[in-house]
């Protein structure tokens, strides 16, 4: 009996949706080697050796490393712009803006770091292999656009989000260089220096 083109859809919406979460997975364990060996000094066969996956099953959701990278930084910054969005969302006034937008950007520095590092890397990497600028594009307009949000449930002006999010990104990445090269600061302290810099710029 021939399927009915709506079944054929169905059937693909969730071959699509398997295939997407078998990618996300394979994302989730290949970060883990990423973190540690960051994009120039690893190779798809030593994401493979270290995820305990085969090359073969990465090549076959992934054409090559730059793919996958490309991937797993993507999936992970969509999930820390939700987060963000959802804490500056919740609030009600200035104060509650600033306070959540803080503790997102803390929470991220002491349990995301090593993510956060290939961020950076790729964003390094972007400055000499265009393959990497349309993703590093897209992820920055994400985070202005959750700067922009900010601004505007605080109620101050729009118009410099885009300054405004390199600012506080220059502060969140010196901030967590300096939990991996030097002494690493408390939640409290980063709570305190990311506190009195969002007052001063919201």
């Amino acid at each position: 009996m021939t399927e009915t083109p709506t079944k054929l859809q169905a059937r693909a919406q969730r071959k699509g949706e398997k295939r997407d979460e078998k990618k996300r997975l394979i994302a989730q364990s290949a970060l883990q080697a990423l973190k540690e060996l960051g994009y120039a000094n690893t190779s798809l066969r030593d994401i493979a050796a270290k995820s305990d996956l085969s090359l073969g099953m990465l090549h076959y959701y992934f054409e090559d490393k730059t793919e996958l990278i490309i991937y797993c930084v993507s999936t992970y910054k969509q999930d820390f712009v939700r987060r963000t969005q959802q804490a500056i969302d919740a609030a009600k006034d200035r104060d509650q803006v600033i306070a959540g937008f803080t503790d997102a950007l803390v929470q991220s520095i002491i349990d995301d770091e090593a993510t956060h590092r290939l961020w950076y890397d790729i964003q390094t990497q972007a400055m000499f292999d265009a393959t990497f600028r349309p993703v590093v594009a897209e992820i920055e307009d994400m985070l202005i656009n959750v700067t922009r949000l900010a601004l505007s449930k605080a109620g101050a002006s729009d118009g410099e989000a885009e300054m405004l999010y390199a600012l506080i990104d220059g502060a969140f990445r010196h901030l967590m260089q300096a939990q991996i090269t030097r002494s690493p600061r408390s939640r409290a302290d980063l709570t305190a220096i990311l506190r009195r810099l969002m007052e001063q710029v919201l």
